[in-house]
């Protein structure tokens, strides 16, 4: 059980009493240092620094982490200078959150607590002189205070392993896989495995990984081979989290690393492949009960649960907005739709039309319809563990939640999707919308872009949040058709199962980035749970 401590939240473990018995307490205390590579703002490392022990310590110590992206590693420099207060959050960040003051200068308020997170948090490209170097120093001051007690954790960048990125590059003249330096950026986790050599690393990528060749050869074989002989042939042992399997087994698959999330309590499909290794020099003779499994959560998270009960703001106009134009604009498109509506049984139109009433309802109604909401709504049907994880008593409002603009054609599509899903419980096919709703795109029919619109199911976890969010929102569109939009940045992080205190920096469009490539923390701290009893016997 996780209960609110007013920093993240404190994670109890479960169902591992007999282990706990044979740890004293003063191997409890110890600490395990981590390597964060690839941090994005920072989601793998949240879920592991807010792991608690059932004697209430924090073992996992994010001693350096690494991100390239400006914005990205502004967020993720802002989550690491929150921590250096374990727990006890400066009044004056809430103060920021809750919209009473602007953002302070964190290194006059608070020197110490900054300059630590800058010395933690730093914004180098793996692979540098700069960086090497850099890094082959804090190695060294690692090892010397964990000695073996260390982890690497990390996720190197997917744009060339996903699938819509493997279609991107072989539209391209002239592309080649094997000169293609993005294909190789795992070598660089590897570099620093072998130099590190910690007791455990996890590495996350795409599925595509497993299906991604080069020059004949499948890449996810060579990324095997390279881990396992990181620092020495066969010098890590490789496990796929979710089946509690060796990679030694002739029965386990490439596909046994793909974790789905929405088994382990994240409200989202989002399905990656996670690499968990051990060094076998410390972790031989392994007991089958302690080998290191996600435990499946009762029940599937659904997106209502998580977003359903945040206030309602509706979508912007991206020229001329303000409220008395939007509720123009969209009652015109509700008479597009319901014009065009495709052919339906009498119980599908009489559902379909009592949705758009709903929306006309809405509009006739004087309540005021906002595009940023100052409060921060509740969740009355999340589940207990989720809920404590998401929400923060001392937030007023919801931080990173305004909408984006929309073009008014558009308004019309998100109109028919949304209402679309609540009758079928599904997303439209482009082949389903009317041909008046259909944008002016050559290849609409064309069966490539089948859901180039689609909206996200109430009762069910959302489709995976991706960084192409930040584009235009067609994939991301909210289920309440009343409020007619894409996902806003808080929502998006809602399903990816960051804390609603996790402020996101930059602009919009790279907040949505951000989010999009994250891991999702709640599933991070439950990989930091599988971890902790092999590290407490040692």
């Amino acid at each position: 059980m996780r209960n609110y401590n007013g920093h993240g939240f404190s994670v109890r473990l479960q169902g591992v009493e007999g282990i706990q018995l044979k740890v004293s307490s003063k191997q409890k205390e110890k600490t395990i240092g981590i390597v964060d590579l690839f941090s994005g703002p920072g989601g793998l490392g949240e879920g592991f620094s807010a792991f608690e022990t059932p004697s209430g310590v924090h073992p996992f110590s994010i001693e350096v982490s690494i991100e390239c992206e400006e914005s990205a590693h502004a967020t993720l420099r802002l989550r690491s200078f929150l921590r250096k207060f374990q727990g006890a959050i400066p009044p004056e960040y809430y103060e920021f959150l809750n919209g009473v003051k602007a953002e302070p200068d964190w290194s006059e308020l608070y020197p110490e607590e900054w300059a630590a997170a800058e010395d933690e948090a730093r914004c180098l490209v793996l692979g540098d002189k700069k960086t090497t170097k850099f890094l082959s120093e804090k190695i060294a001051t690692i090892r010397k205070k964990f000695g073996d007690r260390t982890i690497l954790i990390g996720g190197p960048p997917c744009q060339a392993y996903s699938l819509a990125g493997r279609s991107r590059n072989a539209g391209k003249l002239g592309y080649e896989a094997h000169k293609d330096k993005r294909n190789f950026l795992y070598q660089e986790y590897v570099n620093v495995l072998t130099a590190l050599q910690p007791a455990a690393f996890i590495m996350e990528n795409v599925k595509g990984m497993l299906s991604a060749s080069i020059k004949g050869r499948v890449l996810f074989n060579r990324v095997k081979e390279d881990l396992e002989s990181a620092g020495g042939i066969d010098n890590y042992q490789l496990f796929a989290l979710s089946q509690g399997k060796t990679a030694l087994g002739s029965d386990v698959l490439p596909t046994d690393f793909i974790v789905r999330t929405e088994k382990y309590g994240v409200p989202q499909a989002r399905h990656r492949v996670i690499i968990l290794g051990l060094r076998r020099d410390i972790f031989k003779d392994l007991p089958s009960e302690l080998v290191p499994t996600l435990k499946k959560s009762k029940k599937e998270i659904s997106v209502n649960e998580v977003i359903g009960g945040m206030p309602s703001l509706r979508s912007g106009l991206s020229k001329s907005d303000s409220e008395s134009a939007w509720k123009e604009v969209l009652a015109n498109e509700l008479l597009t739709v319901r014009k065009n509506l495709p052919k339906l049984s009498k119980i599908e139109s009489h559902q379909f039309h009592q949705v758009l009433d709903s929306v006309t309802s809405q509009l006739k109604s004087n309540e005021a319809m906002l595009r940023q909401s100052h409060v921060k709504g509740v969740m009355p049907k999340c589940p207990a563990v989720l809920k404590d994880w998401l929400t923060d008593k001392r937030l007023e409002r919801l931080p990173n939640f305004n909408t984006r603009g929309h073009m008014p054609s558009d308004l019309s599509r998100y109109l028919f999707a949304a209402a679309f899903g609540a009758v079928f419980g599904r997303s439209p096919t482009s082949s389903e919308f009317p041909d008046a709703l259909a944008p002016a795109h050559k290849n609409w029919k064309s069966g490539n872009f089948a859901d180039r619109f689609r909206v996200q199911i109430a009762d069910r976890p959302a489709s995976t949040i991706t960084s192409h969010i930040s584009k235009d929102g067609h994939y991301f569109i909210h289920p309440d058709a009343t409020q007619c939009r894409s996902l806003t940045v808080r929502e998006a992080a809602r399903l990816q199962s960051f804390p609603d205190n996790y402020f996101f920096k930059g602009t919009r469009t790279e907040q949505y980035v951000q989010v999009g490539n994250a891991v999702p923390p709640f599933l991070a701290y439950q990989i930091a749970e599988a971890l902790w009893p092999l590290f407490a016997r040692q």
